[in-house]
Protein backbone atom coordinates (compact mmCIF):
# COMPACT_ATOMS: atom_id res chain seq x y z
CA UNK A 1 0.00 0.00 0.00
CA UNK A 2 1.54 3.36 -0.94
CA UNK A 3 1.95 5.77 1.90
CA UNK A 4 2.28 9.44 1.76
CA UNK A 5 4.74 11.15 3.70
CA UNK A 6 5.76 13.91 5.77
CA UNK A 7 9.13 15.02 3.41
CA UNK A 8 10.53 16.86 6.87
CA UNK A 9 10.88 13.28 8.19
CA UNK A 10 12.46 11.54 5.49
CA UNK A 11 14.99 14.07 3.26
CA UNK A 12 16.39 17.05 3.57
CA UNK A 13 14.66 20.89 4.07
CA UNK A 14 15.35 21.92 0.57
CA UNK A 15 13.61 19.09 -1.25
CA UNK A 16 10.20 19.69 -2.00
CA UNK A 17 9.58 16.46 -4.49
CA UNK A 18 10.36 13.29 -3.32
CA UNK A 19 9.11 10.44 -5.76
CA UNK A 20 10.06 6.73 -5.21
CA UNK A 21 9.57 3.54 -7.50
CA UNK A 22 6.10 5.24 -8.50
CA UNK A 23 3.86 2.80 -10.39
CA UNK A 24 0.14 2.91 -11.84
CA UNK A 25 -1.77 0.38 -12.67
CA UNK A 26 -5.08 0.84 -14.54
CA UNK A 27 -8.04 -1.93 -15.35
CA UNK A 28 -9.32 -1.77 -19.27
CA UNK A 29 -12.27 -3.11 -19.69
CA UNK A 30 -13.52 -3.82 -23.32
CA UNK A 31 -17.23 -3.33 -22.04
CA UNK A 32 -19.02 -1.91 -19.57
CA UNK A 33 -20.70 -5.04 -18.57
CA UNK A 34 -17.13 -6.37 -18.05
CA UNK A 35 -16.69 -3.91 -15.21
CA UNK A 36 -20.22 -4.67 -13.82
CA UNK A 37 -19.30 -8.19 -13.55
CA UNK A 38 -15.62 -7.21 -11.95
CA UNK A 39 -17.55 -5.62 -9.24
CA UNK A 40 -20.04 -8.21 -8.63
CA UNK A 41 -17.46 -11.03 -8.94
CA UNK A 42 -14.45 -9.73 -8.07
CA UNK A 43 -12.43 -13.48 -6.89
CA UNK A 44 -13.56 -14.83 -10.44
CA UNK A 45 -11.39 -14.78 -13.49
CA UNK A 46 -10.22 -10.97 -14.53
CA UNK A 47 -12.91 -9.42 -17.11
CA UNK A 48 -10.05 -6.41 -17.27
CA UNK A 49 -6.46 -5.91 -18.67
CA UNK A 50 -3.66 -4.43 -17.01
CA UNK A 51 -1.97 -1.20 -18.09
CA UNK A 52 0.47 0.68 -16.52
CA UNK A 53 1.13 3.86 -17.25
CA UNK A 54 4.22 4.59 -14.85
CA UNK A 55 6.50 1.99 -14.09
CA UNK A 56 9.14 2.50 -11.03
CA UNK A 57 9.68 6.28 -11.72
CA UNK A 58 11.80 7.70 -9.01
CA UNK A 59 12.16 11.81 -8.95
CA UNK A 60 13.41 14.45 -6.71
CA UNK A 61 13.48 17.69 -7.28
CA UNK A 62 14.78 20.27 -4.80
CA UNK A 63 13.18 23.95 -3.82
CA UNK A 64 13.61 26.61 -6.37
CA UNK A 65 14.19 24.21 -9.46
CA UNK A 66 12.22 24.08 -12.26
CA UNK A 67 12.20 20.66 -14.04
CA UNK A 68 10.71 20.10 -17.38
CA UNK A 69 8.57 16.56 -18.01
CA UNK A 70 8.80 15.82 -21.83
CA UNK A 71 7.86 12.84 -23.30
CA UNK A 72 4.98 11.75 -26.52
CA UNK A 73 1.25 11.15 -26.11
CA UNK A 74 0.77 8.60 -23.28
CA UNK A 75 4.21 8.64 -22.38
CA UNK A 76 2.57 9.16 -18.57
CA UNK A 77 3.66 12.57 -18.13
CA UNK A 78 -0.25 13.38 -16.39
CA UNK A 79 -0.71 10.33 -14.83
CA UNK A 80 2.99 11.25 -12.85
CA UNK A 81 1.99 15.07 -12.33
CA UNK A 82 -1.52 13.71 -11.11
CA UNK A 83 0.00 11.62 -8.61
CA UNK A 84 2.15 14.56 -7.23
CA UNK A 85 -0.71 16.64 -6.71
CA UNK A 86 -2.76 14.04 -5.36
CA UNK A 87 -5.65 13.79 -7.64
CA UNK A 88 -4.29 10.08 -8.31
CA UNK A 89 -3.01 7.61 -5.81
CA UNK A 90 -0.10 5.29 -6.89
CA UNK A 91 -0.48 1.73 -7.37
CA UNK A 92 3.07 1.79 -5.22
CA UNK A 93 5.89 3.95 -4.54
CA UNK A 94 5.84 6.48 -2.29
CA UNK A 95 4.79 10.53 -2.86
CA UNK A 96 6.28 13.13 -0.36
CA UNK A 97 5.83 16.87 -0.79
CA UNK A 98 6.47 19.90 1.29
CA UNK A 99 4.26 22.87 0.94
CA UNK A 100 1.72 23.66 -1.32
CA UNK A 101 1.01 22.45 -4.49
CA UNK A 102 -0.66 24.87 -7.03
CA UNK A 103 -1.76 23.23 -10.30
CA UNK A 104 -2.64 23.47 -14.18
CA UNK A 105 -3.21 19.93 -15.15
CA UNK A 106 -5.79 20.56 -17.56
CA UNK A 107 -8.19 23.97 -19.16
CA UNK A 108 -10.80 24.23 -16.27
CA UNK A 109 -9.99 21.47 -13.83
CA UNK A 110 -11.49 22.31 -10.61
CA UNK A 111 -13.55 25.21 -11.44
CA UNK A 112 -18.06 24.84 -11.47
CA UNK A 113 -19.22 25.11 -14.69
CA UNK A 114 -22.04 27.18 -13.30
CA UNK A 115 -20.42 29.66 -10.56
CA UNK A 116 -18.79 32.54 -11.72
CA UNK A 117 -15.18 33.52 -12.24
CA UNK A 118 -15.15 35.30 -8.93
CA UNK A 119 -17.06 32.73 -6.83
CA UNK A 120 -14.39 29.86 -8.82
CA UNK A 121 -11.74 32.41 -7.69
CA UNK A 122 -12.67 31.80 -3.98
CA UNK A 123 -13.20 28.24 -4.16
CA UNK A 124 -10.17 27.50 -5.94
CA UNK A 125 -8.27 29.40 -3.65
CA UNK A 126 -10.00 27.91 -0.41
CA UNK A 127 -8.92 23.95 -1.81
CA UNK A 128 -5.57 25.19 -2.17
CA UNK A 129 -5.26 26.50 1.50
CA UNK A 130 -5.49 29.69 1.78
CA UNK A 131 -8.21 31.60 3.80
CA UNK A 132 -11.25 33.95 2.77
CA UNK A 133 -9.01 36.89 4.63
CA UNK A 134 -6.10 36.23 2.52
CA UNK A 135 -8.40 35.53 -0.98
CA UNK A 136 -10.02 38.57 -0.42
CA UNK A 137 -6.87 40.52 -0.40
CA UNK A 138 -5.14 39.02 -3.51
CA UNK A 139 -9.03 39.08 -5.75
CA UNK A 140 -7.67 42.46 -7.04
CA UNK A 141 -4.35 41.23 -8.22
CA UNK A 142 -5.81 37.98 -9.44
CA UNK A 143 -8.90 39.91 -11.19
CA UNK A 144 -5.86 41.98 -13.24
CA UNK A 145 -3.93 39.23 -14.31
CA UNK A 146 -6.64 37.71 -15.45
CA UNK A 147 -7.46 40.23 -17.80
CA UNK A 148 -11.29 39.13 -18.40
CA UNK A 149 -12.92 42.16 -17.25
CA UNK A 150 -17.14 41.85 -16.70
CA UNK A 151 -16.78 38.21 -17.04
CA UNK A 152 -15.56 37.69 -13.81
CA UNK A 153 -18.94 37.55 -12.36
CA UNK A 154 -20.33 35.23 -15.27
CA UNK A 155 -20.87 32.05 -15.42
CA UNK A 156 -17.35 30.11 -16.64
CA UNK A 157 -19.57 28.46 -18.58
CA UNK A 158 -19.43 31.01 -21.35
CA UNK A 159 -15.91 31.21 -20.80
CA UNK A 160 -13.61 30.70 -24.05
CA UNK A 161 -10.86 28.60 -23.48
CA UNK A 162 -8.58 31.11 -23.36
CA UNK A 163 -10.50 33.22 -20.41
CA UNK A 164 -10.50 29.39 -18.52
CA UNK A 165 -6.50 29.48 -18.76
CA UNK A 166 -5.88 33.29 -17.80
CA UNK A 167 -8.06 32.64 -14.66
CA UNK A 168 -7.04 29.36 -13.32
CA UNK A 169 -3.70 30.68 -13.92
CA UNK A 170 -4.21 33.73 -12.27
CA UNK A 171 -5.25 32.17 -9.23
CA UNK A 172 -2.53 29.21 -8.91
CA UNK A 173 0.21 32.25 -8.82
CA UNK A 174 -1.15 33.91 -6.56
CA UNK A 175 -1.88 31.11 -3.71
CA UNK A 176 1.97 31.41 -2.55
CA UNK A 177 2.41 27.36 -3.64
CA UNK A 178 5.48 26.00 -2.86
CA UNK A 179 5.40 23.49 -5.89
CA UNK A 180 3.67 24.85 -9.05
CA UNK A 181 2.95 22.30 -11.83
CA UNK A 182 1.79 23.40 -15.09
CA UNK A 183 0.92 20.88 -17.65
CA UNK A 184 0.44 22.09 -21.59
CA UNK A 185 -2.13 24.94 -20.08
CA UNK A 186 -0.56 27.56 -21.66
CA UNK A 187 -0.62 26.35 -24.74
CA UNK A 188 -3.98 27.81 -25.09
CA UNK A 189 -3.21 31.41 -24.57
CA UNK A 190 -2.45 33.81 -26.98
CA UNK A 191 0.93 34.87 -27.21
CA UNK A 192 0.81 38.00 -25.49
CA UNK A 193 -0.31 36.11 -22.37
CA UNK A 194 1.81 33.67 -22.90
CA UNK A 195 4.69 36.04 -22.46
CA UNK A 196 3.24 37.37 -19.73
CA UNK A 197 3.04 33.53 -18.05
CA UNK A 198 6.72 32.94 -18.81
CA UNK A 199 7.71 36.32 -17.54
CA UNK A 200 5.81 35.55 -13.95
CA UNK A 201 7.33 32.12 -14.12
CA UNK A 202 10.62 33.60 -13.84
CA UNK A 203 9.73 35.69 -11.24
CA UNK A 204 8.25 32.45 -8.74
CA UNK A 205 11.46 31.07 -9.59
CA UNK A 206 13.87 33.97 -8.67
CA UNK A 207 11.59 33.52 -5.70
CA UNK A 208 12.05 30.10 -4.54
CA UNK A 209 8.65 28.11 -6.25
CA UNK A 210 9.33 24.96 -7.33
CA UNK A 211 8.23 24.60 -10.91
CA UNK A 212 6.77 21.15 -12.91
CA UNK A 213 6.87 22.42 -16.71
CA UNK A 214 5.43 20.20 -19.39
CA UNK A 215 5.77 20.96 -22.54
CA UNK A 216 6.12 19.64 -26.87
CA UNK A 217 7.80 22.77 -26.70
CA UNK A 218 11.53 21.86 -26.78
CA UNK A 219 12.37 25.83 -27.04
CA UNK A 220 9.98 26.63 -24.09
CA UNK A 221 11.80 23.53 -21.82
CA UNK A 222 15.16 24.63 -22.39
CA UNK A 223 14.78 28.80 -21.63
CA UNK A 224 12.88 27.95 -18.51
CA UNK A 225 13.98 24.73 -17.26
CA UNK A 226 17.39 23.33 -15.83
CA UNK A 227 16.65 20.03 -16.08
CA UNK A 228 14.33 17.81 -17.88
CA UNK A 229 13.14 14.23 -17.05
CA UNK A 230 11.82 12.24 -20.33
CA UNK A 231 9.33 9.77 -19.86
CA UNK A 232 8.21 7.33 -22.35
CA UNK A 233 6.19 4.07 -21.92
CA UNK A 234 5.52 5.17 -18.38
CA UNK A 235 9.20 4.86 -17.28
CA UNK A 236 12.43 7.78 -17.07
CA UNK A 237 13.94 7.37 -20.32
CA UNK A 238 16.31 9.70 -19.57
CA UNK A 239 16.97 12.37 -17.24
CA UNK A 240 19.50 15.36 -16.21
CA UNK A 241 20.78 18.65 -18.02
CA UNK A 242 17.66 20.41 -20.09
CA UNK A 243 19.29 21.13 -23.10
CA UNK A 244 21.30 17.33 -23.26
CA UNK A 245 17.76 15.33 -22.47
CA UNK A 246 15.70 17.62 -25.26
CA UNK A 247 18.36 16.93 -27.81
CA UNK A 248 18.33 13.60 -27.39
CA UNK A 249 14.53 13.70 -27.27
CA UNK A 250 14.63 15.69 -30.83
CA UNK A 251 16.82 13.24 -32.14
CA UNK A 252 14.06 10.38 -31.11
CA UNK A 253 11.21 12.04 -32.68
CA UNK A 254 12.88 13.21 -35.70
CA UNK A 255 14.02 9.35 -36.55
CA UNK A 256 11.07 7.91 -35.18
CA UNK A 257 12.56 5.18 -33.08
CA UNK A 258 10.37 2.40 -31.55
CA UNK A 259 9.97 1.94 -28.09
CA UNK A 260 12.45 -1.48 -28.04
CA UNK A 261 15.09 0.64 -28.95
CA UNK A 262 17.57 2.22 -26.71
CA UNK A 263 19.18 5.23 -27.26
CA UNK A 264 22.50 7.19 -26.14
CA UNK A 265 22.27 9.44 -22.48
CA UNK A 266 24.39 12.15 -22.23
CA UNK A 267 27.67 10.83 -19.84
CA UNK A 268 25.95 13.98 -16.99
CA UNK A 269 22.86 11.14 -16.93
CA UNK A 270 24.58 7.60 -17.26
CA UNK A 271 25.09 7.88 -13.42
CA UNK A 272 21.54 8.31 -12.72
CA UNK A 273 20.43 5.67 -15.16
CA UNK A 274 21.86 2.85 -13.32
CA UNK A 275 20.56 -0.55 -14.34
CA UNK A 276 20.51 0.06 -18.33
CA UNK A 277 23.43 -1.13 -18.95
CA UNK A 278 23.02 -1.08 -23.03
CA UNK A 279 21.94 2.56 -22.85
CA UNK A 280 25.12 3.40 -21.11
CA UNK A 281 27.04 1.05 -23.53
CA UNK A 282 25.82 3.27 -26.57
CA UNK A 283 26.04 6.49 -24.56
CA UNK A 284 30.22 6.04 -24.63
CA UNK A 285 30.04 4.49 -28.35
CA UNK A 286 28.52 7.91 -29.38
CA UNK A 287 31.00 10.20 -27.15
CA UNK A 288 33.58 8.57 -28.70
CA UNK A 289 33.02 8.99 -31.91
CA UNK A 290 32.09 12.67 -31.62
CA UNK A 291 35.37 13.20 -29.35
CA UNK A 292 37.70 14.47 -32.04
CA UNK A 293 35.27 17.47 -32.80
CA UNK A 294 35.02 18.63 -29.42
CA UNK A 295 37.19 21.84 -28.19
CA UNK A 296 37.97 20.14 -24.68
CA UNK A 297 37.54 16.71 -22.61
CA UNK A 298 34.52 18.80 -20.82
CA UNK A 299 32.79 20.58 -24.14
CA UNK A 300 32.31 17.26 -26.22
CA UNK A 301 28.89 16.99 -28.37
CA UNK A 302 25.21 17.41 -26.50
CA UNK A 303 24.18 15.42 -29.47
CA UNK A 304 25.65 13.28 -32.31
CA UNK A 305 23.84 11.55 -34.30
CA UNK A 306 22.32 10.59 -38.17
CA UNK A 307 22.57 7.77 -40.94
CA UNK A 308 26.43 8.48 -41.87
CA UNK A 309 28.40 9.73 -38.61
CA UNK A 310 31.47 10.16 -39.78
CA UNK A 311 30.63 12.39 -43.16
CA UNK A 312 31.54 15.69 -41.14
CA UNK A 313 35.41 15.24 -40.41
CA UNK A 314 35.92 18.33 -38.35
CA UNK A 315 33.90 21.44 -37.47
CA UNK A 316 35.93 24.50 -36.50
CA UNK A 317 34.86 28.06 -36.00
CA UNK A 318 38.30 30.15 -37.11
CA UNK A 319 39.28 34.13 -37.21
CA UNK A 320 40.68 36.03 -40.23
CA UNK A 321 43.66 34.64 -40.43
CA UNK A 322 42.26 31.15 -40.16
CA UNK A 323 43.72 30.13 -36.74
CA UNK A 324 41.06 28.71 -34.43
CA UNK A 325 39.90 30.98 -31.30
CA UNK A 326 38.36 30.19 -28.23
CA UNK A 327 37.15 33.88 -27.59
CA UNK A 328 35.76 36.47 -30.60
CA UNK A 329 35.23 40.12 -29.65
CA UNK A 330 32.23 42.13 -30.95
CA UNK A 331 32.41 42.87 -34.88
CA UNK A 332 35.52 40.70 -35.27
CA UNK A 333 35.19 38.17 -38.22
CA UNK A 334 34.72 34.32 -38.42
CA UNK A 335 34.73 31.62 -39.98
CA UNK A 336 32.91 28.67 -39.59
CA UNK A 337 34.81 26.07 -41.91
CA UNK A 338 33.47 22.13 -42.12
CA UNK A 339 35.45 19.17 -43.55
CA UNK A 340 32.82 16.52 -46.00
CA UNK A 341 33.47 13.08 -46.36
CA UNK A 342 30.79 12.54 -48.26
CA UNK A 343 28.78 9.08 -47.90
CA UNK A 344 28.56 6.84 -51.49
CA UNK A 345 25.29 7.32 -53.23
CA UNK A 346 24.32 10.65 -52.08
CA UNK A 347 22.17 12.51 -53.99
CA UNK A 348 23.55 16.24 -54.76
CA UNK A 349 20.94 18.14 -56.14
CA UNK A 350 19.52 16.95 -53.08
CA UNK A 351 22.46 17.80 -50.55
CA UNK A 352 22.59 20.78 -47.96
CA UNK A 353 25.84 21.67 -45.75
CA UNK A 354 24.02 23.64 -42.56
CA UNK A 355 25.36 25.53 -39.51
CA UNK A 356 23.40 27.09 -36.59
CA UNK A 357 24.90 29.07 -33.43
CA UNK A 358 22.99 28.54 -30.67
CA UNK A 359 23.20 29.54 -26.51
CA UNK A 360 23.79 26.93 -24.06
CA UNK A 361 20.36 26.49 -23.63
CA UNK A 362 20.04 25.52 -27.13
CA UNK A 363 18.04 28.26 -28.51
CA UNK A 364 19.13 28.92 -32.05
CA UNK A 365 20.46 31.95 -32.62
CA UNK A 366 22.34 31.69 -35.93
CA UNK A 367 21.15 29.45 -38.51
CA UNK A 368 22.73 28.80 -42.07
CA UNK A 369 22.22 26.33 -45.26
CA UNK A 370 23.23 26.11 -48.50
CA UNK A 371 19.77 24.71 -49.40
CA UNK A 372 18.09 28.02 -48.78
CA UNK A 373 20.85 30.22 -50.41
CA UNK A 374 20.92 27.50 -53.61
CA UNK A 375 24.79 29.20 -53.74
CA UNK A 376 26.46 26.36 -53.87
CA UNK A 377 26.62 23.75 -56.48
CA UNK A 378 27.77 20.17 -55.39
CA UNK A 379 28.20 18.81 -58.74
CA UNK A 380 32.16 17.91 -58.77
CA UNK A 381 34.46 15.17 -58.86
CA UNK A 382 35.56 13.85 -55.48
CA UNK A 383 33.91 13.29 -52.53
CA UNK A 384 36.02 15.51 -49.52
CA UNK A 385 35.87 19.24 -49.88
CA UNK A 386 35.77 21.94 -47.25
CA UNK A 387 32.68 24.67 -47.01
CA UNK A 388 33.29 28.19 -45.46
CA UNK A 389 30.52 30.47 -43.97
CA UNK A 390 31.96 33.90 -43.44
CA UNK A 391 30.00 36.05 -40.69
CA UNK A 392 31.36 38.93 -38.39
CA UNK A 393 30.56 38.74 -34.48
CA UNK A 394 27.34 40.19 -33.24
CA UNK A 395 27.10 37.96 -30.46
CA UNK A 396 26.69 40.21 -26.79
CA UNK A 397 28.90 38.23 -24.10
CA UNK A 398 28.39 34.55 -23.66
CA UNK A 399 29.12 31.34 -24.32
CA UNK A 400 27.74 29.57 -27.39
CA UNK A 401 28.45 26.41 -29.07
CA UNK A 402 27.95 25.51 -32.67
CA UNK A 403 25.97 22.86 -34.87
CA UNK A 404 27.12 21.02 -37.51
CA UNK A 405 24.73 19.11 -40.03
CA UNK A 406 25.33 17.27 -43.11
CA UNK A 407 21.93 17.25 -44.66
CA UNK A 408 19.62 15.02 -47.23
CA UNK A 409 16.59 17.88 -48.35
CA UNK A 410 15.05 15.34 -51.19
CA UNK A 411 11.88 14.99 -49.00
CA UNK A 412 9.97 18.30 -47.38
CA UNK A 413 11.53 17.57 -44.01
CA UNK A 414 15.20 17.44 -43.58
CA UNK A 415 16.91 13.96 -43.26
CA UNK A 416 20.64 14.32 -41.57
CA UNK A 417 23.45 12.04 -42.63
CA UNK A 418 24.94 13.50 -39.46
CA UNK A 419 24.05 16.01 -37.15
CA UNK A 420 26.24 17.20 -34.69
CA UNK A 421 25.25 19.77 -31.52
CA UNK A 422 28.49 20.67 -29.90
CA UNK A 423 30.95 20.59 -32.58
CA UNK A 424 32.73 23.37 -31.08
CA UNK A 425 32.10 26.11 -28.03
CA UNK A 426 33.33 29.63 -27.92
CA UNK A 427 32.85 32.95 -26.24
CA UNK A 428 32.05 36.39 -27.24
CA UNK A 429 33.59 39.07 -25.78
CA UNK A 430 31.96 42.76 -25.36
CA UNK A 431 34.15 45.02 -23.47
CA UNK A 432 30.97 47.40 -22.25
CA UNK A 433 27.56 45.77 -20.84
CA UNK A 434 24.83 46.11 -23.57
CA UNK A 435 21.70 44.92 -23.11
CA UNK A 436 19.92 41.93 -25.44
CA UNK A 437 21.48 39.00 -27.57
CA UNK A 438 22.75 40.88 -30.47
CA UNK A 439 25.18 43.98 -31.78
CA UNK A 440 23.01 45.12 -34.81
CA UNK A 441 24.79 47.35 -36.69
CA UNK A 442 23.15 50.75 -36.01
CA UNK A 443 23.97 54.08 -36.90
CA UNK A 444 22.49 57.49 -34.70
CA UNK A 445 22.01 60.61 -35.93
CA UNK A 446 20.13 63.68 -34.24
CA UNK A 447 18.47 66.43 -36.36
CA UNK A 448 18.31 69.92 -34.64
CA UNK A 449 15.71 72.37 -36.67
CA UNK A 450 14.45 75.44 -35.74
CA UNK A 451 11.02 75.60 -34.56
CA UNK A 452 8.54 77.30 -37.41
CA UNK A 453 7.83 81.50 -36.62
CA UNK A 454 3.85 80.16 -36.36
CA UNK A 455 5.10 77.81 -33.62
CA UNK A 456 7.35 80.18 -31.34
Amino acid sequence: MPVLMDLNQVSEPETTIQVTHASKRFDIYDTPLDRLKHIVFPKRTRYSREFWALRDVSLSVTRGETVGIIGRNGSGKSTLLQIICGTLRPTAGDIAINGRVAALLELGAGFNLEFSGRENVYLNAAMLGMTADQIERKFASIEQFAEIGDFIDQPVKTYSSGMYVRLAFAVAIHVDPAVLIIDEALAVGDARFQAKCFNKIRELKESGVTILFVSHDVGSVRTLCERAVWLDGGRVRMEGNAFAVTAQYTQFMSEGLGESEPIGISSQSADSAAGHDEEAKQSDQITESARPLASSANEEPINHWGTHIGSIVSAQILDAACRRQSVFTAFEPMIVRLAIQLPEGVDRRALSVAFSIKDTKGTDLIVRTTHDEKGVDFDFDGSEFEIEFYLRNQLNTGRYLLVAALEDRSGAVPQYYEYIEGACYFSSYVESDRYGLFLPDITEKIRVEEMPLDRQ
